[in-house]
Order: structure tokens, then sequence, then C-alpha cells
């Protein structure tokens, strides 16, 4: 997902006092994973990014594609899911799969 992400900006786009303060990282981390959970029915394992973005959060979770036997066979798959300042889902995506074995995890180019 090509999205900007934000680095230093100190405009507050949840200035207005009525409005609730946007999501903490956590807190998106959260319910990107309950939005997932709901779409996918995949076990989640984890989470493993958490980025600001314009308009919310990048969030890269891990999950359990597909079980097998050994474990260490199992089939892992990374997603990407944006998550808006008021905690809606935006987008979702897989971005790759690999054997739960693999060491080449951290292989794929980070924007």
């Amino acid at each position: 997902m090509a999205r900007k992400t934000t680095s230093d900006d100190s405009e507050d786009v949840h200035s207005a006092s009525n409005e609730q303060p946007p999501l903490s990282a956590a807190q998106a981390a959260t319910v990107a994973i309950e939005h997932l959970v709901e779409l996918t029915s995949k076990q989640v394992q984890g989470v493993t990014r958490v980025e600001p973005t314009e308009d919310g959060w990048l969030v890269e979770i891990e999950v359990l594609e597909d079980r097998r036997i050994p474990s260490s066979a199992d089939i892992m798959a990374l997603y990407e899911a944006e998550i808006d300042l008021d905690g809606n889902l935006l987008a979702y995506r897989r971005i790759k799969r690999y054997s739960r074995g693999s060491t080449d995890i951290g292989g794929r180019e980070r924007r």
C-alpha cells in the first residue's frame, strides 16, 4: 500500500473539544486484529508493525494461514490493515506467505 506515513506532524486533526482523541498505536493494533479475524477467521499470531499514516494507522499482522504437522511447517502470512482515526477498517491485504520455520521473514523491503 502506498500510503504516506506521518513523521513529526504537529497538526492535530482532532483539535475540536467535542471529538474523541485519535487512536493510540496499541488501540489501532487491537482494532485491526478484530477486523482481520472477523473477515478472515484466521488465527492471529501477533502484530509486527504499527505505523501512523496521514489518515490513521497501518498495522502489519502475522497470522496462521494453514496448520501443518509438524508445526514448524505451518504456513504463515503477513497482512497489512489500514485503520482510520475512528477505528474503521479502510483496507487490508495479504502481503506475504511463508513457512513458520522460514528464516527469511524480514527479507521483505520496508516502505
